[in-house]
């Protein structure tokens, strides 16, 4: 175990787009930071979003972006930003529920099919992660046949730890990322429900007939992995198509994980970080059947999104993990062999942003977003 430091638009020609909504940041001077390879450069590509939460491109290098409020707007290459998308569904707004992720599907470029997931309001208050499945217009303005594939149950009237990330395997089947919803967290052990789980399903929402529970009565099928707390970053390992996943500790104890079929990743009965208030929380941090982090950060950064580089713009950092980080505000670059983390970087904690999502774009640059009421897309570039 490795342990943590402590301490074109082609089809969108019908489409109006707004102009940057923030021209000030949108026309600041670009952030120039020297990195341990080279020298980068931080600029902004589009702003005025509101709180933005998941990012997807299309192949025309175009970007869909949710906001968590309940939006998605289309993002030209150029930057300009569109209005809302017409046909989203209803969410949870409320503490850190809303819309979530997105993901285009393998066969976008026959089907146009699209997934997201977003806190789905539910009977007497409550609310809980949902995926659904939309098809993206072909003036992209619009999303149609929205169909809900896959709901958490149960639902709860809670605000907090819905997820979620969205991850295609190799295979074409589709992992969810849900979390505890905070107040449930001993549901994170529990395979009667998908609290705390990730879970792995068909397009269709239909189960896989080798998911590891099949046939058990007291398990949901659609479970792959429990013991989870709150996970906010999944990404396929591009070497070993494997899932991996990053979740938020409590006070400390984010953990990056590699998330393997029917294993038990031990929230909350093992955990590297204390509660809020400083008590401890389970038995320790290890117990017999439970797997062990591969690396872990204490004190936390909350991590959200993630991304395996592989593109030839950095050469040097191929095979590195890019990950946001929320309260630490910035991003960080994990360096790995293999399955072994070997070193951590840590990146423009001079821009003093929360980082939600992290991936790389067509172009083989990084494209962050940032959390914030004006949120913008970043993009890591060389310096000249």
């Amino acid at each position: 175990m490795s342990i943590g430091f402590c301490g074109r638009l082609s089809t969108a020609a019908a489409l109006i787009f707004l102009p940057a909504l923030d021209a000030r940041s949108q026309n600041a001077e670009p952030l120039r930071e020297k990195t341990r390879h080279g020298e980068i450069v931080l600029e902004t590509v589009a702003s005025g979003l509101e709180h933005p939460w998941g990012l997807a491109f299309l192949p025309d290098g175009a970007m869909l972006v949710t906001e968590r409020p309940g939006d998605i707007r289309l993002v030209s290459p150029e930057g300009a930003v569109s209005p809302p998308l017409a046909g989203t569904p209803d969410v949870a707004d409320r503490g850190q529920g809303g819309l979530l992720d997105i993901a285009l599907d393998p066969d976008f470029t026959t089907n146009r099919t699209l997934y997201i997931t977003y806190g789905e309001p539910r009977a007497a208050g409550g609310a809980g992660t949902a995926v659904a499945r939309a098809r993206l217009s072909d003036d992209a303005a619009a999303l149609a046949d929205v169909t809900v594939i896959f709901r958490q149950e149960p639902a709860h009237t809670g605000a907090n730890h819905y997820g979620s990330r969205l991850a295609f395997a190799p295979d074409g089947t589709l992992f969810v990322t849900l979390g505890d919803r905070y107040d449930l967290r001993d549901s994170a052990q529990d395979l009667s429900t998908h609290l705390g789980k990730v879970v792995r399903i068909r397009t269709d929402g239909s189960v896989p007939d080798d998911n590891p529970f099949i046939g058990r009565q007291d398990a949901r099928p659609e479970i792959w992995s429990y013991g989870h707390r709150n996970p906010q970053s999944a990404a396929i390992n591009p070497d070993t198509g494997e899932l991996w996943t990053i979740e938020h500790g409590a006070r400390g104890g984010d953990e990056i994980n590699i998330t393997r079929k029917g294993l038990n990743y031990g929230w909350p009965v093992i955990t590297y970080g204390v509660d809020y208030s400083g008590a401890k929380i389970g038995e320790g941090t290890a117990k017999e059947g439970m797997e062990q982090p591969l690396y872990y950060w204490d004190p936390s950064i909350a991590p959200s999104g993630m991304a395996f580089y592989t593109g030839e713009a950095f050469p040097q950092w191929r095979g590195s993990l890019f990950i946001g980080a929320l309260a630490g505000r910035m991003l960080v670059r994990i360096e790995r062999k293999g399955d072994r983390i070997v070193g951590e970087e840590r990146m423009l904690r001079d821009l003093g942003e929360r980082i939600r999502d992290v991936r790389q774009g067509p172009d083989g640059f990084l494209y962050l977003l940032t959390d914030a009421p004006d949120g913008r897309v970043l993009r890591v570039r060389p310096a000249g």
